[in-house]
Parts: C-alpha cells; structure tokens; sequence
C-alpha cells in the first residue's frame, strides 16, 4: 500500500519530508540487519527503577512550566544533523527489526524516527509499565544508515524526533502504521484500509491575525505498555511554547474508524484571545469548481472536499472547501457544536484518476466535543496555493471567551478517523458542488447534489413536493430549480446568481420537503 508524503504545511515547512515513502512505514517486514551486516538493536530503556507517573504529576508538570520562561529546545546551529538535505535524510531509515515491544505479546508495535533536516527539535519518550515510566535514549543502533552518510554521534541527535504506532489494523498477520507523531504538536491517523491525508494538531494559536502564527510543540511523550488482549493504547504529551503550556491524554483505539479520546489540560503564559482547540490542517488545491485554473490531467486534487459541521440545534451546514486567490476567514455557529470536521466525500477513484496519490482512499476526521465547550465558532481558514504539497486548509474551535494567564482550562473531544462522520445522514448529503458561467450573462450557475435516499418516490410523484430556499449577502439570485437525477438518485439543486459589482457572494441553499427541513445546509462562499 502506498501513502502520498507527509505534506509541508504553510509556513511550517519543517513538516515536510515524505517520511512515510521514504522510511517505508506501512509494511512490518521481517528485515533483522542494517546496511553494515550488523544485527538491529532493540531500544534500551534507561538505567534505575523508573519514575512513577499519573496525569496528576504530568499536569502538575505542565502547570510549573507555565510558571517558567519558555525556553525552546533546539539542535545547536553547527550540528551536522542540520546539514542533512532531503535525499541524506530520506536514507535513514529505522530497522522494523527493531521495534518496540515486537518480541512481546503485545498488539502495539513502535517504531522511531531520527532527527536532523527540518526536524532539528528532539523529543522525549519515556515508556511506561505498571505506572513507572522510564526513557528511552537515542541509539543508532535501531537505524540503517546508507553507505554514503558520514557516522552519526548519539549525542549529536538529542534524542527522536518523533514516533509511529503500528498495529494489525487490515489484516490479523501484518503489523501497520495508523498513528504518526511527527513535528511541532502535528499528528495523523488512519482507519482501516485508507491513505494518510489530513493531520491535526494540538493547539491552534494566532493562525490568523497579526504577529505570525506560533506553533506550540509537544516536547515530551509517555506512552503506555498495552496488555496482550488490549485493542487501545494510551499516549500522555507535554505541550510547550511561547504562549502556553498544557497536558494531553490519548486513548487511542484504531479499526474501520480509528478513534482517539482527547484530553487537553492548558495552562496559558499570557492571554491567548486567538487561538483553536481541535485543529485540522488540510490540502484543496482544485476540483470542479476551479478546475479552469489549472492545467492538468487529474480531475481533483484534495486531501479533503468540505467542512461539516452538526449545530447544537441539530442543523448540519456542508460548506465545500476552496482555494482562494486571496486569504479568507469564516466563522460558523455560535455555541458548541455536536461534531465538526474536513471530510473527504470524494471516494471514487473516477473523481480523482491518481494512480498515485490516491486521493479517493484519503481519511475524514470528525471533531465530537465530549463536554460543553460554551460560546464560540467554528472557524475555516482558506489560504492560495498554487501546489498540492502546501496544507492550505485549517479548522479549528475558537471559544468566544480569551484564556488568562494563571489558570487552567480543560477540553475533552473524541477523534474519528474513517471514511466519514459517524452520524452519517444517507438522506439528504450534499455530495458534490458544480459551478460554471450562463451564456450570454455575468451569471454564475451552481450546480448541487444531494443524496436522494427515501426521497426519490416522493419527488417522482410531486415534482413540487421539494421547497428550495436560496440566498445570497450580494448580487441577486435570479433562478431556482430543482430536479431527480434518475441516473444517479440525487436530487439536483440549479442555483443562478447575477453578482453585478460584487466581488463577493455568501450563499446558502436549504431544501423543505412535505413541510419540514429536509438535507444539509448548504453555504458557499464565491469570490469574482
């Protein structure tokens, strides 16, 4: 099975590298020796008895370093693991062999990423059983370092940069990756038998406004030994940076959805007024309703097609994602949400026609609040990009209330990773967006589907039986209709919008059948 790279995110470039590809980390293969002949070595644990931890110690932790100024750990500017360039790095690669916890009768497996390139930031990881933790010191030993790189010194890394969960998530006989810890406070998951596509992170802070985004980073880990029957497994983080510090717990269970329960304990250094709790970083570079842009024999290209988002009222808002010309910022809802997340609806490889990339297999990732979060929105940033190696897309939770310095605040959300929202309305999805010019007009004409499901009697029989509301901040909509797609079941929704002077159109279509709401909200946000 194949993954596209791990994709650079705006700014944050350190996060590129097509490690997945390059370290081939999806197959636990049976390699036992590194290029020099010489047997793998299994991670040794530090010496002594191992230091008892709880959550209470490691937010305890946590709420110390708040006290403290930040002081950022970093390789020294002349460390020769700085120099490596792409093509070096990629040939360092970890010995399956040598995996964590893979001569025990444990259903986890770990395996262990060096640093160096962008990854100039070493971690922590500390093993636990039986409540001790002990940590886990570099050693070169566990890699295969190719002929042509110059010796690597243990104390020139510092320490791994990150870490990756391998389980029998397809198939009872092969161990693969589903979990990923790699960058700043970034992670990515995968449920059963998809591709690798949008990440999450930690925390959001200033990602929008001025000043510069800041991007805190989990520092340390403490990962827990399963038990032999377990189907989860546990991960505590300490989060730290300029602004803030915090405390994240894991609970990690993967299969056809791969679900991660979240705690998040933050401790602020100063007042954080701009910041998102539950962050998603995606890609949309083109689909239908931009494709004259780009000259290119793909169909689509994105990791995600859509934010979906289930109000508090129980309304669900589908609004397609796109790739502006200039910056943008949205805002949805004003209290705490049932669920929000970036959805890939696109599965079919014919929506696609990459070989490679495969776009169609990309996971969704739904956000589900376990707890009021209170006032606040959802928020969408769309940033241009002219390439599909550029994250250009972030969602995130903003709460509506700043957080002050000194005190404690506490989010616990549930993470789904799989093919799509677990609360999953067959009946009235909107399942594709098509724009294109009216002849002879300035008019724009939209084109949307929606899942047809019980609807399809209905409609057949009373072509009035559906009510279509539209509506636009600017321009004027001169034309509604609605019809059954009899070769696909969907029913189709025409839109016309004659935008005059405006540069820019917030539209939102919602449908009524027999009297009652039916379908998801749609909103669209159209720029000239």
């Amino acid at each position: 099975m194949m993954h596209q790279c791990w994709r650079p995110v705006r700014v944050m470039a350190l996060l590129a590298a097509c490690l997945t590809l390059a370290s081939g980390v999806l197959a636990q293969d049976d390699a036992g020796t590194t290029a020099a002949g010489n047997p793998a070595r299994t991670p040794v644990l530090s010496d002594g008895p191992g230091l008892a931890f709880s959550r209470q110690w490691l937010e305890s932790r946590a709420a110390a370093l708040a006290n403290s100024a930040y002081a950022p750990r970093s390789m020294a500017a002349d460390n020769p693991l700085r120099a490596l360039d792409y093509d070096q790095y990629r040939r360092i690669v970890f010995n399956p062999a040598a995996a964590i916890w893979r001569s025990e009768s444990v259903p986890f497996q770990l395996q262990l990423f060096h640093p160096g390139w962008l990854h100039t930031e070493p971690v922590d990881i500390f093993l636990m059983d039986n409540g001790l933790a002990r940590r886990l010191p570099f050693a070169t030993g566990v890699f295969d370092y190719h002929p042509s790189l110059d010796p690597v010194a243990a104390e020139d890394a510092g320490g791994y940069a990150g870490f990756r969960i391998h389980y029998p998530i397809n198939t009872p006989a092969r161990y693969e990756e589903f979990l990923v810890f790699l960058g700043a406070s970034y992670f990515r998951a995968v449920g059963r038998n998809q591709f690798y596509g949008l990440s999450a992170r930690g925390l959001a802070v200033n990602t929008v406004g001025s000043g510069g985004e800041e991007f805190p980073r989990f520092t340390a880990f403490w990962i827990e030994k399963p038990a032999p029957e377990s189907q989860q497994i546990r991960v505590h983080a300490l989060l730290d940076s300029r602004s803030v510090t915090g405390a994240y717990h894991f609970l990690v269970k993967p299969g056809d959805t791969t679900r991660l329960d979240v705690e998040a304990t933050l401790f602020p250094r100063q007042e954080l007024t701009r910041f998102g709790i539950a962050p998603l970083t995606s890609m949309f570079l083109f689909d239908s309703t931009n494709r004259d842009r780009y000259d290119d024999f793909r169909h689509a290209v994105h990791d995600s097609d859509g934010l979906f988002i289930v109000q508090a009222n129980g309304e669900r808002v589908w609004r397609p994602l796109a790739n502006p010309v200039q910056l943008q910022v949205s805002a949805f809802g004003s209290s705490t949400p049932a669920g929000f997340g970036l959805l890939q609806r696109h599965q079919d490889f014919g929506d696609f026609n990459d070989a490679e990339a495969r776009y169609d297999k990309r996971t969704s990732l739904w956000i589900e609040p376990l707890e009021d979060w209170g006032a606040g929105h959802v928020e969408l940033v769309e940033i241009p990009t002219g390439e599909e190696i550029n994250d250009n897309i972030v969602a995130y939770w903003h709460p509506a209330e700043a957080l002050q310095a000194g005190n404690s605040y506490r989010f616990r959300y549930r993470m789904h990773w799989g093919q799509e929202s677990p609360d999953l309305q067959r009946q009235g999805r909107v399942v594709d967006t098509a724009t294109g010019a009216v002849d002879g007009s300035d008019e724009r004409v939209f084109v949307i589907d929606y899942s047809g499901g019980e609807l399809i009697q209905d409609v057949t029989s009373d072509p009035d039986a559906m009510a279509i509301t539209a509506t636009t901040s600017a321009g004027r909509i001169t034309d509604v209709s609605g019809t059954l797609v009899e070769a696909t079941g969907h029913y189709r929704v025409y839109i016309k919008l004659e935008p005059g002077d405006a540069e820019v159109a917030e539209l939102r279509v919602t449908l009524n059948a027999g009297g009652r709401p039916w379908g998801e909200t749609w909103l669209y946000r159209w720029t000239r």
